[in-house]
């Protein structure tokens, strides 16, 4: 359970870093706003089912989301995403840190609760 609610914290900072960041003015920016938002109502989502829904399914979206995050901006501060750069500021570190937690948190807790290959250990000899 320790392996889902830091998973949970991780993806629920990533959420508040964002909706943060649409206030403070990324809510102007397109695509890219509305795409904030869905990563809010998406962190806060994962983040509930990881601790209410003790399946598999909550801890490959976590490690989804830190995933798909994090290569959302290394795009966004590489080349550009929908016609937004970004930079390595005190807000991109800690997203980028708690999403790689997420992402580490998500593979663990897969493999220690005998998740493996979208089975379940304890129906793997049956």
């Amino acid at each position: 359970m320790m392996i889902r609610t830091i998973a949970a914290a991780a993806v629920l900072v990533s959420a508040v870093v964002h909706l943060y960041l649409w206030f403070d003015g990324v809510k102007d920016q397109g695509t890219v706003g509305a795409l904030f938002v869905v990563n809010v109502v998406a962190g806060i989502a994962i983040a509930v089912l990881l601790v209410m829904w003790h399946d598999w399914a909550p801890l490959l979206l976590a490690a989804g989301f830190g995933a798909a995050t994090i290569v959302a901006f290394l795009i966004a501060a590489t080349v550009g995403l929908f016609g937004i750069e970004t930079d390595w500021s005190w807000y991109a570190w800690l997203a980028f840190v708690v999403e790689l937690v997420a992402v580490v948190c998500g593979a663990l807790g897969l493999a220690r609760e005998g998740y493996v290959g979208g089975r379940h250990r304890a129906h793997a000899s049956a």
